[in-house]
């Protein structure tokens, strides 16, 4: 491969960071899925990216395919080298995209896996509010279930984007799209007791992160990674016997909404979907909101 097939590498980059704001998840990704798309034009003795055809792409489809790739990781990587195809022509750098006709494969369809309110209490109750830990992580969580909020979105979260006098956070979201998402008692009450107690224990003189709103026991701003070993521990300490994830409280928060009459556009908002279609995922029924459809309307319930 030329050295200036790297420049427009370099390129792309920069115009999904400036011109597309994507976040850096993303841009990891696509860099990732171009690099693994650059050894298969190795393989094959392809000397440029304009050199490619759609014979050329089936024949890669057909590797990832026999290769055992998830469904959901063919569609991103055909994606992703869509739209650098598309940059290409758009920049002149070719004219022709050899991804265009090639489709995405369907999604799996899962459903989301969501706690019930059992559940739930139990990890509430297995905190020890006593220590700055205890109050952090109940404030974590109760954040969660109570926004749903991604995980990266929490993490960013300053302690100036709660605002108390009208319950809400403010949110900044993939492709840095802001919202406005209130929160209730629950979690304001636990947001309160930490912020004014555990949290000043836990920032100490770190006066670099006096605006992160959960942070680790070193004073320093929460990861992704240490939420998922908080969750890790709460399970643990409520002898769960489930995977508990960031996302799962996330799916827990819209079925919970849906499932008590919430209107879908509303939840969209709430959990800052672009799309419909992405929110409707939650609509599945549960076996609780069955039993009480059943009960209400059986005449011999």
């Amino acid at each position: 491969m030329q050295e200036y097939q790297r420049v427009e590498i370099d390129q792309f980059m920069g115009y999904l960071k400036i011109e597309k704001n994507c976040s850096p998840h993303t841009i990891n990704n696509y860099s990732k899925d171009i690099e693994h798309f650059m050894t298969f034009l190795k393989q094959q003795a392809i000397d440029s990216f304009a050199a490619v055809s759609y014979a050329d792409v089936r024949l890669y489809l057909t590797e990832l395919h026999e290769k055992a790739y998830a469904r959901k990781t063919v569609a991103r990587k055909v994606s992703c080298l869509r739209t650098f195809y598309r940059f290409l022509i758009r920049e002149e750098q070719i004219t022709v995209n050899p991804f265009a006709m090639s489709s995405l494969p369907k999604k799996d369809q899962r459903l989301p896996q969501f706690l019930y309110m059992e559940e739930l209490e139990k990890l509430f109750d297995v905190h020890d509010l006593s220590t700055p830990l205890g109050q952090r992580n109940q404030a974590l969580l109760e954040l969660l279930y109570a926004s749903g909020i991604r995980v990266s979105e929490c993490c960013s979260l300053d302690v100036d984007d709660i605002d108390f006098s009208i319950d809400t956070i403010f949110v900044i979201g993939k492709g840095r799209k802001v919202r406005y998402v209130p929160i209730g008692s629950f979690s304001l009450d636990a947001l309160h007791n930490y912020i004014n107690d555990g949290r000043k224990k836990l920032l100490g003189k770190n006066e670099d992160n006096e605006k992160a709103l959960f942070l680790n026991h070193r004073g320093k701003r929460l990861t992704a990674r240490g939420v998922r070993v908080i969750l890790d521990k709460v399970m643990k300490d409520a002898a769960l016997h489930i995977h508990i994830n960031p996302h799962m409280l996330r799916h827990t928060f819209a079925t919970h909404l849906l499932n008590e009459g919430a209107d879908l556009r509303a939840v969209q908002e709430l959990l800052g979907h672009s799309h419909l279609s992405s929110t409707q995922i939650y609509t599945h029924v549960t076996k609780d909101r069955l039993k009480q459809v059943y009960d209400n309307h059986h005449p011999r319930a």
